[in-house]
Parts: C-alpha cells; sequence; structure tokens
C-alpha cells in the first residue's frame, strides 16, 4: 500500500504563487512516475504535470511556463511550484503515485483546495 498526503493548498490572489506538497510512503519502491491532477467543481480531473522515475517531465499546456514539478526522492516528496496563478486553475488539486505492480496501479491522496480569487 501506499500513502499520499498533499499540503499547501490555499486561497491565493490571481498573479500570485503556492507551493504544494506530497509525501509518499508506504511501498513506493514499484514507483513508476508521479504526478499532480486537478479538478474543478463540474468538470472531469485533468493532468496538470507529470514525472517518470527516470526523470521526464511533461507538462499540459494549460500550465506550461507557470509551473514546475519536482521530486526530493530523500524525503520521499513531490512538489507542485504554481506561479502566475489564474482564476481557473482554482480546483482540487491531488497527488497520484503510479506504481508498477503485476499491473499498474494509482494511488491517489485526498487532494488539497486551491482557490485564486481576489
Amino acid at each position: 500500500q501506499v500513502q499520499l498526503v498533499e499540503s499547501g493548498g490555499g486561497l491565493v490572489q490571481p498573479g500570485g504563487s503556492l507551493r504544494l506538497s506530497c509525501l509518499a510512503s508506504g511501498n513506493i519502491g514499484r514507483m513508476y512516475a508521479m504526478g499532480w491532477y486537478r479538478q474543478a467543481p463540474g468538470k472531469q480531473r485533468e493532468e496538470v504535470a507529470t514525472i517518470t522515475k527516470g526523470g521526464t517531465y511533461d507538462y499540459s499546456s494549460a500550465v506550461k511556463g507557470r509551473f514546475t514539478i519536482s521530486r526530493d526522492s530523500a524525503k520521499n516528496t513531490l512538489y507542485l511550484q504554481m506561479n502566475s496563478l489564474k482564476p481557473e486553475d482554482t480546483a482540487v488539486y491531488y497527488c497520484n503515485l503510479a506504481s508498477a505492480e503485476h499491473t499498474l496501479v494509482d494511488y491517489w491522496g485526498q487532494g488539497t483546495q486551491v482557490t485564486v480569487s481576489s
């Protein structure tokens, strides 16, 4: 089993910044990739940014150039630095870990709310 705990969400004004953190624990040795996803009210969950175990990054077009994903392996922590935030970034942000077990298994955190509003 894998446990993921997000933190760092909150209320920020447009143009501001936030950094989300995701602490991973448990059986994370088979981690294939980690990432951040978000879900706004009335919308489907969407990918924000991902990073593979080999260090390959991917960003959605909506956040490229504004958000940065990073991982501290020693601390088992995933980060998402969010700059130049826009009201449309408002959503619940979820941490994801894809584990290469007998099949690819997705683990999710409980989510952290990010609200961008003046």
